[in-house]
């Protein structure tokens, strides 16, 4: 049987599990559902199948965040692609096909959100192996989750004629939006119709020629983005004209016009955990029905989500209640209206505030900085490097710098001098020094960081080296 090639499209923005999921650290990096994240479910997903080094097409903004997690569990992965700007599935796909086919090869790819739950990992890898004859003839197959309930939230496929040689799989006959109450009753009742997951099986060749077929825009900007691509580090980068390339969905671009399409059943425990709903929903209650994380206290609340993150939260007398609470925001909603969580995302983001876009520990590729206290002037925060990481030889304009290291090994470059700074012991970084910061040992260095002066922002940063590529 063929090797497949698991592409992971890690490209989700943050929006729907806010505060937990922020732009700079989306659901795909967090441990929803156990002790790891989505992304490295789906990464040990693949590793049960007959399967290539996985491709996984991310964000710019979050290529390192990807590599450290692959890195850190010592996976080896094909490429991780970089789409200068998200342009949704069908351009991401694309990439990634090509990138494949440069090399000459034409793989079976089998196309998986980095950010879903699939319960039954059997059941998954019996489907994948019965579609695989079907990809190997040409067709564009498309897995249809098996619908537990008649959901308004999911768009659906319609099964057509099954196939002639008694394999469990169906032309699809359409692909249907978001339905109504309604609608999605008749749907569920009738057997005919799939929730879209958005997972797929085709060979690279077959997505690009139906691709070429019907959206040859799109087909040209991404295979110039490829032809011109670069590696940097772990990464490939396409040219920056996929920049002009339309934004696209597979379903949109190739699946509703091509006649290639086949589904094949899908009944696995699936959830594409794309709400504080569906998370409680698959999590496990105590007798009131309540899912509660971390250091939560409650009284008569029932049939809630409370999620603690950095401190106590004690509710009384709440029903269908969802809480979450973070270190610099909390969300307080009624449960059967966690769809709008995004529409106070947007709210944030256009009144100029950072808490849609980062949390207060924001992630760097050498470790990462909390901030503690801020206030006119002056700011606190803790930075945490990680073993043999280096941040940038750098200087300020505005700001002084005071460094307490708290645990591990610091090695100071500050102007012409370089010194060792152990536990306990500070230095002082004044205005306008060219610094750098770097962490020699096999432990992780906390420092207490403490910045004074008229303008504390992370953009006053020049750069003078920086071993990761930022300017």
């Amino acid at each position: 049987m063929s090797q497949i090639l698991p592409t992971l499209l890690a490209g989700g923005s943050g929006t729907r599990l806010w505060p937990l999921s922020r732009e700079l650290y989306p659901k795909q990096l967090l441990s929803l559902n156990g002790d790891q994240s989505m992304l490295r479910d789906t990464l040990d997903r693949v590793k049960q199948l007959n399967c290539e080094p996985a491709i996984v097409v991310c964000n710019e903004e979050h290529r390192f965040l990807i590599a450290e997690q692959l890195r850190a569990r010592g996976e080896s992965f094909g490429a991780i692609i970089l789409e200068p700007v998200a342009k949704n599935t069908a351009p991401a796909i694309a990439l990634a096909a090509l990138h494949a086919r440069s090399s000459g090869a034409d793989p079976i790819m089998l196309i998986l959100p980095a950010d879903h739950v699939i319960a039954d990992a059997g059941n998954f890898r019996r489907a994948v192996d019965q579609a695989i004859p079907l990809a190997e003839a040409g067709n564009l197959v498309t897995f249809g989750i098996v619908p537990e309930k008649p959901e308004t939230g999911y768009g659906y496929i319609k099964k057509g004629a099954y196939l002639a040689d008694g394999v469990d799989a169906a032309q699809v006959d359409a692909f249907v939006e978001k339905p109504d109450r309604a609608a999605a009753e008749s749907y569920l009742a009738s057997g005919d119709y799939f929730w879209n997951g958005g997972i797929f099986l085709f060979k690279a060749s077959a997505y690009l020629e139906e691709l070429l077929r019907f959206e040859p825009d799109i087909y040209d900007c991404c295979e110039k983005a490829i032809a011109m691509e670069v590696k940097d580090l772990d990464f490939v980068r396409p040219a920056i004209d996929f920049e002009k390339c339309l934004s696209q969905s597979i379903d949109y671009a190739v699946m509703e016009k091509t006649d290639r399409a086949v589904v094949v059943p899908l009944n696995v425990g699936w959830s594409d955990l794309g709400s504080w709903q569906a998370l409680w929903e698959i999590s496990e209650k105590d007798r009131e029905g309540n899912v509660m994380v971390g250091d939560v206290v409650s009284s008569d609340t029932t049939s809630s989500f409370i999620y603690s993150d950095s401190r106590l939260v004690a509710t009384l007398g709440l029903e269908n209640t969802i809480v979450v609470e973070t270190s610099d925001a909390v969300l307080v909603a009624e449960k059967d209206r966690v769809q709008e969580v995004k529409l106070l995302v947007e709210q944030l983001r256009s009144s100029d505030r950072t808490e849609h876009y980062s949390h207060a520990r924001v992630y760097r590729p050498w470790g990462s900085y909390e901030t503690i206290t801020l206030r006119n002037r002056y700011q606190v925060k803790r930075i945490t490097v990680n073993p043999g990481a280096s941040l940038s030889l750098q200087m300020h304009h505005h700001r002084s710098e005071h460094w307490i290291v708290v645990s591990g090994t610091a090695v100071v470059q500050r102007d012409d001098e370089e010194f060792v700074l152990s536990e306990n012991e500070s230095t002082y970084i004044p205005l306008g020094a060219k610094h750098r910061l770097r962490n020699p040992g096999k432990l992780e260095l906390d420092l207490i960081e403490v910045q004074v002066g008229s303008y504390l922002g992370e953009d006053d940063i020049v750069r003078f080296e920086d071993v990761y590529g930022r300017g």
